[in-house]
């Protein structure tokens, strides 16, 4: 499936009204985990900036025992204190990686802002080597920007 496809698919789950903010998030996690073939965990984080830790608050794909990340920790700490795009190809690479599932190759982290703050993120982790292109990025963004609507 195109990410041009998945928009529409998409946005009738962010307006949906009958679901509460978590049900949407993960039915945009299932959705985009189902539908392409290198995404094989997703997951939304969020801020808790007091603690300056990242919460795990919706997912697809295996659990994981990393539902609460310190800021500057893995891919995902980082990008809460750096605030841009983080696309790892090689997970092994990454001196500051915290691995979640053996099969791990590569992870797209894509801050997500709202009023201009970065207040939390999407995290794609793939078993497949550099599957990530900046056109991903732009996907991922864009995904971010609708869920900033009903945050």
């Amino acid at each position: 499936m195109t990410f041009e496809s998945l928009k529409p698919r998409l946005a009738n789950i962010i307006s949906a009204t009958p679901f509460s903010v978590t049900d949407k998030l993960t039915q945009v996690c299932e959705l985009l985990q189902t539908s392409l073939p290198f995404y094989n965990w997703v997951g939304f984080y969020f801020a808790d900036e007091a603690e300056k830790t990242l919460h795990l608050k919706a997912f697809a794909g295996a659990s994981t025992e990393h539902t609460v990340i310190p800021f500057g920790k893995g891919i995902c700490g980082q990008v809460a204190e750096s605030n841009t795009n983080f696309v790892v190809g090689d997970v092994q690479a990454q001196d500051n990686y915290i691995a979640c599932d053996i099969a791990v190759k590569a992870e797209i982290v894509i801050p997500l802002f709202k009023d201009g703050k970065n207040i939390g993120q999407i995290d794609i982790d793939s078993h497949t080597d550099y599957p990530f292109t900046a056109k991903d990025e732009r996907f991922l963004e864009w995904v971010n920007e609708k869920v900033a609507e009903i945050l």
